[in-house]
């Protein structure tokens, strides 16, 4: 099966579970007159129209680098997680207004509806659901490395955690009452901090892409480890490295003994491009500059 095919059927898997908790938190808020289950319902739409947009950017990310595009399309992949992190700040602050409306409600001293068991038994089903969803595409998001399916995974992660905020704030006003119906909004603020927290984490991860951010030092200082395995390296400088999109990018310098052919030169790079793609994957794009040892 090709890496594409991976993202597209656990992609599809995840679109299915979360079309049935759409339908079934909608259901559950409505009959159980649950704020925080409504507000649950709404993140599970945002996580079926994120599915929506992985299958499609991924797709445009797989194309082969063109005449037009000369290091490939990997960025789409990086465009696919700034849109799920922008439809988290959007979900987080509709829910947390929304939570806190109610709140002031009860302060001011109106009743509000308390939620009814079935909100519950929706809650504790979509924890289930997306915890298990969570697991199966963060696999196969670090099997194929695709930054956009490990946000997507995330995003899951962050639907169960709003169900249990949910779970917590709707089993707390059935079983203590009418009169602690509030815990009901209090939960929806709670999630819509949840979720704000995961859509900043993954605005910055892609903003640092589109910027160009440097890899992180560990991968960096591995990158020098294999150059150093060839005994005949003796200085690396002007190491330069940015991720486009699953791929990275590596340029650097490197000094060999002036007194070997151009041939054998050649033979060195070929090694270390080999190890290093090895190492980081088929796709690596690699460029490296030879210069002989100064003497002085």
């Amino acid at each position: 099966m090709t890496r594409n095919q991976k993202i597209y059927r656990i992609t599809l898997t995840g679109s299915i579970v979360n079309m049935v908790l759409l339908v079934l938190k909608f259901v559950a808020g409505i009959l159980g007159h649950s704020a925080a289950m409504i507000a649950d319902a709404v993140h599970s739409l945002s996580d079926f129209l994120t599915d929506i947009v992985v299958i499609v950017l991924v797709k445009l990310s797989s194309k082969p680098a063109d005449k037009d595009h000369d290091y490939g399309h990997g960025k789409y992949e990086t465009i696919a997680t700034s849109i799920i992190g922008m439809a988290l700040v959007v979900v987080a602050i509709m829910l947390g207004w929304n939570g806190v409306e109610k709140i002031f409600t009860v302060i001011n001293g109106e009743r509000i509806e308390s939620p009814e068991m079935i909100a519950l038994v929706a809650a504790v089903v979509s924890i289930l659901l997306k915890e298990w969803v969570f697991r199966i595409t963060k696999k196969v998001a670090l099997e194929v490395d695709s930054k956009a399916l490990e946000a997507n995974a995330w995003h899951h992660r962050s639907d169960a955690f709003s169900s249990i905020g949910t779970a917590i704030g709707i089993g707390g006003a059935v079983l203590l009452g009418n009169g602690w119906a509030v815990l009901d909004p209090i939960a929806a603020v709670v999630v819509s901090v949840l979720i704000f927290i995961t859509a900043f984490r993954l605005l910055r991860q892609a903003s640092g892409e589109l910027l160009e951010e440097s890899l992180p030092k560990e991968t960096e200082d591995k990158i020098e480890e294999i150059v150093y395995q060839d005994k005949l390296v003796s200085d690396i400088h002007n190491l330069h490295t940015r991720r486009i999109g699953s791929i990275i990018a590596i340029e650097m310098h490197l000094r060999l003994p002036g007194n070997i052919s151009l041939e054998e030169a050649h033979n060195h790079a070929t090694a270390i491009e080999k190890a290093l793609r090895s190492e980081f994957g088929n796709g690596t794009h690699i460029m490296l500059h030879i210069e002989p040892v100064k003497h002085n």
